[in-house]
């Protein structure tokens, strides 16, 4: 997909979404990875790439939802083709700073608030620059909101290890 995207010049969005699961029968391991420290629930987390206009790119095997959305899109591979892929641009939230750290010019988060104090224009800049960055970012979570459209994936009351296939149908179709 990078080797498509740096020959289109397409600049990708990435972000995760939860999903909230049953919770497994107590006494089974692995019981807690599935706890989510933002909603309070058992989710899996899914990341998803979309271009432009909001078409879904990629999405990645579904992760439990105590993991973060940095960790999932490292373990995913995607650290491996900002190396190999130097050009291509990756717009992402606030929860990807880690990322930006580690590939400037590659992982584009949102610019850092301005000291206390900071000179009036500065401060004006930076807003510009977070509202364009938001604008341009907003189709990965209109994208996000499609998948969300079906029931299944509001809630998905069926078994947790079917959840990846089914995502991958919804996201794909």
């Amino acid at each position: 997909m990078f080797a498509y995207v740096l020959a289109e010049g397409i600049e990708l969005r990435l972000d995760a979404t939860e999903i909230q699961v049953r919770r497994s029968p107590a006494g089974r391991g692995g019981r807690r990875a599935f706890g989510s420290g933002k909603k309070n629930q058992n989710t899996m987390k899914a990341t998803v790439i979309a271009d432009w206009r909001g078409r879904t790119l990629w999405t990645d095997a579904l992760r439990p939802g105590r993991m973060h959305g940095a960790t999932a899109a490292r373990n995913e591979g995607l650290v491996v083709c900002f190396q190999h892929f130097p050009d291509v641009e990756v717009l992402l939230d606030y929860g990807y700073l880690g990322l930006s750290r580690d590939h400037p010019g590659q992982a584009i988060t949102p610019p850092r608030k301005p000291q206390p104090g900071a000179l009036p224009g500065r401060v004006d800049q930076r807003e510009r620059d977070r509202h364009w960055h938001s604008s341009d970012r907003i189709t990965v979570e209109h994208a996000l909101a499609d998948h969300k459209r079906w029931k299944q994936l509001t809630r998905f009351t069926h078994r947790r290890d079917r959840l990846p296939e089914a995502y991958r149908a919804i996201a794909g179709g």
